[in-house]
């Protein structure tokens, strides 16, 4: 029995409350070395072909056949799929050229033959994200001296924002007619000193980030 008591003491100090969450690691795809792992997919079989010559590969998606998505290439001479491609295209250039009409299609001209517009849209489009205005040119001489004073004189103080309120314009036509290089130097060494101080994932992620950016002109 005297065994049993420091027992009795050690084991209920060990035990721990029961948890309903798995104690398992967790890992996530937070790095840009294992994104690049996952984008890095074989091709696939249909499009590798087997000889070096040209050859044509047709991988249409799984779904339900359709005479807009199946190309005539495919489609033998006695389908009637023809026929029907042929009316719908028929039918919605007469539709397109019956409601859209050139005011200089006289007959006996090249505009008065039939041609493939493209119909009009079902539904109107959707609403400017900023409504249209028209540029204004309304600053004298008097106030692009003033604005190229105030910013000389404290541009920490007239900023570009402060200074397009209080003269009405844009905040691109203020940092182009008053320029401040030094301060655009000391925000480009502020700028560098903080960059100075990233890790090797951040600064691995900001150079990926900038190959993407020279990779949107290129269609990449």
């Amino acid at each position: 029995m005297a065994t049993c008591k420091p027992l009795l003491r050690v084991c209920p100090s060990t035990l721990q409350p029961a948890s309903l969450l798995p104690r398992t690691q967790q890992r996530f795809e937070s790095t840009t070395r294992r994104h690049r792992k996952l984008l890095a997919l074989p091709a696939a079989p249909s499009y590798t072909p087997s000889t070096s010559s040209p050859t044509l590969i047709f991988n249409p998606p799984s779904s339900a056949p359709s005479v807009h998505h199946t190309p005539l290439k495919f489609l033998p001479q006695s389908d009637k799929r023809r026929t029907l491609y042929a009316n719908t295209h028929h039918q919605l250039t007469r539709t397109a050229l019956t409601s859209r009409t050139s005011p200089i299609a006289s007959p006996g001209t090249p505009l008065q033959t039939s041609s493939h517009l493209p119909p009009k849209p079902s539904s109107a489009l959707p609403p400017p994200v900023r409504q249209p205005y028209d540029k204004q040119y309304h600053l004298s001489e008097q106030q692009v001296a003033e604005i190229r004073q105030l910013r000389a004189e404290d541009p920490d103080t007239w900023t570009r924002v402060k200074l397009a309120d209080k003269f009405g314009c844009s905040q691109f036509f203020v940092g182009l007619v008053a320029k401040n290089e030094a301060k655009a130097e000391r925000v480009a060494r502020e700028h560098e000193g903080m960059r100075a101080k990233w890790g090797g994932r951040r600064r691995e992620a900001r150079e990926e980030r900038g190959r993407r950016k020279m990779g949107w002109g290129r269609d990449e």
